[in-house]
């Protein structure tokens, strides 16, 4: 299982949302790409709204880690890039990630990063994950 240590050397996560250090076992790995709010259909989500968005982003990765036949404890490590992120979108978008995983929450190595722009001008959230397999 994935090991996750927050030393009292470097400052407590912030909210407890991610870990300072996530240490994967040894074995392969996993490289989920980046997940946009996009349907099995390939159909926006979302609309405008980034908690939205967001949402299907996260179910997106929730499915991904079906395919893989993990849990969401796996992640080693997640980025999520906002487009115009402001603190406002932090409560929104980690509630979105919560409605999908619920208790599950996958408290890891994470980045979240204010972006310009993604790929298209549609998209404000993208979230990529790094994936422990068992063995």
């Amino acid at each position: 299982m994935t090991q996750k240590l927050n030393p009292a050397t470097l400052a407590p996560p912030v909210m407890g949302l991610y870990a300072q250090i996530a240490i994967a076992p040894a074995g392969r790995l996993a490289f989920i790409a980046g997940q946009v709010a996009l349907d099995v259909d390939g159909n926006l989500v979302g609309g405008d709204s980034h908690a939205a968005q967001a949402r299907q982003c996260f179910a997106n990765i929730a499915a991904a880690l079906d395919a893989l036949s993990v849990r969401p404890e796996r992640i080693v490590k997640m980025t999520i890039n906002v487009v115009g992120h402001h603190p406002g979108l932090i409560a929104p978008i980690f509630g979105a990630g919560r409605d999908i995983f619920g208790d599950a929450w996958p408290v890891t190595a994470s980045m979240l990063l204010g972006v310009q722009a993604l790929g298209l001008p549609e998209w404000l959230v993208e979230v990529d994950a790094v994936v422990s397999l068992p063995d």
